[in-house]
C-alpha cells in the first residue's frame, strides 16, 4: 500500500514531575550550553507544493470559497532524486496518459496533503510563520475538495487526484477501500487530524473558515460513527486473542491519527460533546491492543493490527503520541499508562535491537527504517516527556531522534538541516535511498519541530551522531540447527503468511522424539529465550499436540530452560490465517556461556526459530556527546557493570519512565542496577 511505499520508490499526573534537563550534564559553574540551531526547514516540502486546479461541477465535491479561489495546493507524492543533487518532482505509478500527464495513481493524495497541512499548522503556531499559515489554508481547502460533501458516501475522502485536478477514485493498482471514497479509510482518519487541528489553529485567525473545518468535521466524523464507531464495545477473535472491534479499517495507525486531530479538536471545541465520545471510544480501542509486557513479546508495545497478534511495524506507530494526547483531554491516566508502557518498556528494546524497524512479524523482518518510523517514536517520547516529566523519555527522544543525524544503520545523516532534504528511507543492508518524497519529509518535519521545541532533546540529537552498540535480541534460525529423529525442514510457498512471516522463509516439522539442537551467536550475554512455534492447527488429528523441553549447553552443564506449548487453542476469527506464530518466553535464561539450545519435541510441534533476548540489552550511542541505555528484559533487578570509561551519571528508570532514586555518579568502570523491565541511562558528568 502506498503508506509502504517510499522504500519502493527509490498518567500523567501518576508519574512524579521532573524538570527537562539536558541528557549530556555539565558542572555545576559552567557556563549555559549555547543554544542548538534551528533544525526545521520546509524548503524541500514547499518545493513539492503546486498549485491545483478546483474543478466545478464535480458531483459531490466543493470547498471553501471555491468559485472565488478556483485553485489550491497540494505536495506531489514523490521526489527522485538526481545526479546532478537536485529533484524531480513525479506522481505515483506510470504515466497513463501522456497527453494529460496522468498517472496511474495520481500526482497528489489526501494522505499527504493532510499531513502537510498539520506540518504547517504546527510551523505556524510555533514559530509565527505566515507562509505556513498560508500553505495550511491552502492544503485544508484542497483536503476539503478531496472530502465527499453530499450523497450516501459523504464524509469519506477520495484518495488520489491528478495534477489537472482530475479525481481518480479508483487508482492502478486498487486500494482498498474501492472506489476509495466507497467507506472508511486511512485518508479520512488522517482528514480528521488535519481539520481537528486545522480548526485548532483557524478558530480565532479566521473564524470564517474555521466555521467550515468544523463543518467538515462534523461531516467526517458522522461518517465514522456511521461505520466504525457503530461497532464500539463489540470485540473480536484474532487467533484466540480478544481484541476491539471498532477501530477505523481494524487497524491502530489510522485510529491513532483520527484521535490526535479529535484531541486537538476537542480541547479548542470542548462543547462538542460528540466529538469527545468519539475521541474516548477511539483511544480505548487504541489502548486495547496494548500486549505482552516484561520479557513477553512485543514487550509491551501497542500494537497496530487488530487481526494480527504477531506483526509490530514502526510506520503508522503514533499510538503513544496519540493516547498521550487523548489522556490530557480526557483525564484518563488509564490512556497514559499504555502509552507510558509501550514508550519506557517497548522503545529501549527497540532501540537497542537496532531502532525502528518497518516490520516485527514477529522477528525482525523487514529491517528498513523510514522518517515515518522514527517520527511516531520521537513524537509519542516528547509528548508524555512533556505530559508526564519524564527525563528518562525525553533521553529516549533525543536518542530516536538522532537517527536523522547519523545513529542510524547507514551510520550516515540521513537529513540535512540547510536544506530541508531528507531521504525516502534506509534499506535492511544499510543502504540509503536518496529520493525525497512528500511522506518522508513530512514526518521529518514534524520531528524537527518537535526538537526545536524541546532545546534539551534537540541537543542530544545532535551530539549523538554514531551508534557504538546495539546489544539487543537477534534471531537463530530453527531450520539451520542440527535436527534428529523424526523432523524435517519445510519451506512454504511464502513467508508471509498472512498475519507474520516464517522467519527465514522455512521451518522444522518435528514429531515426538524430534530434537532440534541450534547454535546460540557467539559472545551472547546471559539472555531469555524465545521459542516460536507456530501454535495454530494445521488441520490434522496430532497437529500442535504436546510440549517441547528445552535446555540450554554451557560448558560441561545441561541447563534446563523449560517449556513451550505446540498449540494453543483459540478462534481464528478475523486473524487472516490459522497459523499463529507467537513468541513464548521460557522461564529460565540461558547463561552467557550456553553455546547451544535444544528443543525436545513430545506430541506435533512446527518450530520456526528463537528470539534470543539479552537479559540486559544495550544502546551505545556517541559523537559529540555520549550515551548508554541498559535495559532490563525480566522481572528481577538486575546489577549491570558499565563499559563506560571516566565519571558519568547513571539514572535508572521503572518500566512507565518513572524515575527510581536519584542519579548515581561513578568514576571509572563501574556498576549499577538496572530495575526490573526498566531501563537505566549513563551520561558523561
Amino acid at each position: 500500500m502506498k503508506r509502504n511505499r517510499l522504500l519502493a520508490a527509490a498518567t500523567g499526573a501518576a508519574l512524579a514531575a521532573a524538570a527537562l534537563v539536558p541528557v549530556i550534564a555539565a558542572p555545576a559553574n559552567a557556563a549555559p550550553a549555547p543554544a542548538a540551531p534551528t533544525v526545521t526547514n520546509l524548503a524541500h516540502l514547499n518545493f513539492l507544493l503546486d498549485d491545483v486546479p478546483l474543478l466545478s461541477g464535480v458531483a459531490g465535491h466543493s470547498t471553501y470559497r471555491q468559485s472565488q479561489e478556483p485553485t489550491a495546493r497540494a505536495p506531489w507524492v514523490y521526489a527522485n532524486h538526481n545526479a546532478d543533487g537536485s529533484f524531480t518532482r513525479v506522481g505515483g505509478g506510470p504515466i497513463t496518459n501522456a497527453a494529460k500527464g496522468w498517472y496511474a495513481q495520481g500526482s497528489f493524495d489526501a494522505d499527504d496533503i493532510s499531513r502537510a497541512a498539520v506540518v504547517y499548522l504546527r510551523d505556524w503556531k510555533q514559530n509565527g510563520t505566515a507562509s505556513s499559515r498560508a500553505s495550511a489554508y491552502e492544503l485544508l481547502r484542497e483536503l476539503t475538495y478531496l472530502q465527499v460533501d453530499s450523497g450516501p458516501n459523504a464524509g469519506n475522502v477520495v484518495l488520489w487526484q491528478q495534477h489537472d485536478g482530475t479525481l481518480n477514485p479508483s487508482a492502478i493498482p486498487v486500494e482498498q477501500p474501492n472506489p476509495s471514497d466507497s467507506a472508511e479509510s486511512f485518508w479520512l482518519a488522517r482528514t480528521v487530524w488535519a481539520l481537528g487541528e486545522g480548526f485548532a489553529g483557524f478558530q480565532k485567525a479566521d473564524p470564517a473558515f474555521a466555521s467550515f473545518l468544523q463543518q467538515r468535521m462534523s461531516l467526517a466524523l458522522r461518517s465514522l460513527e456511521h461505520q466504525s464507531l457503530a461497532k464500539y464495545g463489540t470485540t473480536e477473535q484474532a487467533n484466540g486473542v480478544t481484541v476491539p472491534g471498532w477501530l477505523i479499517v481494524g487497524s491502530a495507525s489510522p485510529t491513532a491519527e483520527a484521535v490526535l486531530g479529535l484531541s486537538a479538536y476537542t480541547a479548542a471545541a470542548p462543547g462538542d460533546t460528540q466529538a469527545r465520545t468519539d475521541l474516548q471510544r477511539y483511544a480505548k480501542g487504541i489502548a486495547g491492543l496494548s500486549s505482552g509486557g516484561t520479557g513477553q513479546w512485543p514487550f509491551g508495545a501497542l500494537l497496530p493490527e487488530a487481526n494480527s497478534p504477531t506483526f509490530w511495524h514502526a510506520w503508522g506507530g503514533m499510538q503513544p503520541a496519540a493516547l498521550t494526547a487523548a489522556a490530557t483531554q480526557l483525564h484518563d491516566g488509564s490512556l497514559q499508562s499504555a502509552a507510558n508502557t509501550d514508550l519506557a518498556s517497548f522503545t529501549p528494546q527497540l532501540l537497542a535491537s537496532g531502532g525502528p524497524d518497518n516490520g516485527w512479524t514477529p522477528t525482525p523482518a523487514d529491517r528498513s527504517q523510514i522518517a515515518y518510523g522514527v517520527d511516531s517514536r520521537v513524537e509519542g517520547l516528547v509528548a508524555a516527556s512533556d505530559a508526564t516529566g519524564s527525563t528518562g523519555l525525553a533521553t529516549l527522544a533525543g536518542a530516536q531522534a538522532a537517527w536523522y543525524f547519523g545513529a542510524n544503520p547507514a551510520g550516515v545523516p540521513v537529513y540535512d538541516p540547510a536544506t530541508g532534504v531528507c531521504v525516502d528511507g534506509i534499506g535492511g543492508d544499510g543502504s540509503v535511498n536518496h529520493n525525497c518524497g512528500a511522506e518522508s519529509v513530512i514526518h521529518t518535519e514534524l520531528s524537527m519541530l518537535a526538537l526545536d521545541a524541546h532545546p534539551a532533546i534537540k541537543r542530544e540529537a545532535l551530539a549523538l551522531t554514531h551508534t557504538a552498540a546495539t546489544d539487543g535480541i537477534q534471531v537463530v534460525e530453527a531450520e539451520k540447527g542440527a535436527l534428529t529423529g523424526p523432523a524435517t525442514v519445510v519451506a512454504p510457498p511464502s513467508a508471509w503468511t498472512g498475519s507474520a512471516n516464517w522467519s527465514g522463509g522455512a521451518y522444522v516439522s518435528a514429531s515426538t522424539g524430534a530434537t532440534v539442537t541450534m547454535t546460540l551467536p557467539a559472545g551472547h550475554p546471559a539472555a531469555r529465550i524465545l521459542p516460536i512455534e507456530d501454535l495454530g492447527p494445521d488441520g490434522t488429528a496430532t497437529s500442535g499436540s504436546g510440549t517441547t523441553t528445552w535446555t540450554a549447553s554451557a560448558g560441561h552443564r545441561t541447563v534446563s530452560l523449560g517449556t513451550s506449548q505446540n498449540v494453543r487453542p483459540g478462534a481464528q476469527g478475523i486473524a487472516p490465517t490459522p497459523v499463529f506464530l507467537l513468541p513464548q518466553t521460557l522461564p529460565v535464561s540461558a547463561p552467557a556461556d550456553a553455546t547451544t539450545v535444544t528443543a525436545r519435541v513430545n506430541g506435533q510441534a512446527r518450530l520456526d526459530a528463537v528470539l534470543v533476548q539479552p537479559v540486559v540489552s544495550h544502546l551505545g550511542l556517541t559523537g559529540a556527546g555520549r550515551l548508554d541505555v541498559y535495559v532490563n528484559a525480566t522481572a528481577q533487578t538486575v546489577p549491570q557493570h558499565l563499559g563506560s570509561s571516566g565519571p558519568v551519571l547513571a539514572t535508572r528508570y521503572d518500566g512507565s519512565g518513572r524515575q527510581v532514586g536519584a542519579p548515581i555518579p561513578l568514576n571509572g568502570h563501574g556498576t549499577v542496577t538496572v530495575v526490573p523491565g526498566g531501563f537505566t541511562t549513563v551520561v558523561p558528568r
